[in-house]
């Protein structure tokens, strides 16, 4: 009992983590090589800036496979399979972030190239900037739009049927897989724009699930005999 309490509050503490590692970069760190229209000569200007945005992000790849290794353990109980789909598609989401990550910091040795280049092809170097960002753009929307929904949808299914939480928790979880999901497929496809009202609308149920799922599995826990019936079931079916 004592192993999956210290289990679930490892687990809300990844989420808390990811999510605030995850928001930190939106503050304007990463500005002078994705938003300002001169970012061939700001990135570099601000580099430390745009690193500490790359670290933070870094903090979220580690966060995210965090949260599934760890909850991988007791998805298994309910269904393996579906556990495994939860760890690939998490490990998937961290990829491209980190994907993204590397984009941006292409974005700041390019810059720190062109500043230091005695005669520099402009157009050149635009045209790699715009690939770098176009990178970005794209892993920022399939990493924690698409392959969110896709994760959030499989460990709130498990956490439903199992009723190792309270099932508010997991119906919230399902309804926000199903629109940030929604939101990749609008964006994709030019819809709406991923930086929006409409966006940041479709975004708030996934965002409000993980907190509340955070902040209960540090506080409560889960249910203990929920969770000791999934492991006789399980002893019975080996």
């Amino acid at each position: 009992m004592n192993s999956n309490k210290k289990t679930a509050k490892l687990i809300g503490i990844f989420f808390i983590l990811a999510a605030v590692f995850a928001v930190i970069p939106a503050f304007n760190l990463y500005n002078p090589v994705l938003v300002n229209a001169d970012y061939l000569t700001q990135g570099s200007e601000h580099a430390s800036q745009v690193m500490l945005g790359a670290l933070f992000e870094l903090l979220v790849v580690v966060s995210a496979i965090g949260t599934a290794t760890t909850m991988f353990p007791i998805l298994k109980k309910y269904n393996e399979t579906i556990a495994l789909w939860h760890v690939c598609f998490r490990f998937l989401e961290a990829v491209l972030i980190l994907i993204g990550v590397l984009s941006v910091l292409s974005l700041l040795t390019l810059s720190r190239e062109f500043t230091s280049a005695a005669a520099p092809a402009i157009t050149s170097y635009q045209t790699s900037g715009t690939l770098l960002k176009a990178v970005h753009d794209w892993t920022f929307l399939l990493g924690p739009n698409f392959m969110l929904g896709i994760n959030t949808m499989m460990y709130s299914y498990i956490f439903y049927r199992s009723r190792l939480i309270p099932r508010f928790i997991p119906i919230l979880g399902m309804t926000g897989a199903v629109l940030i999901f929604l939101c990749a497929i609008l964006v994709m496809f030019d819809v709406i724009e991923q930086v929006s009202v409409w966006g940041g609308i479709l975004a708030v149920p996934v965002a409000a699930n993980e907190m509340i799922l955070a902040i209960w599995l540090i506080i409560k826990g889960f249910n203990e005999p929920a969770l000791t019936s999934l492991l006789g079931k399980k002893k019975s079916t080996d």
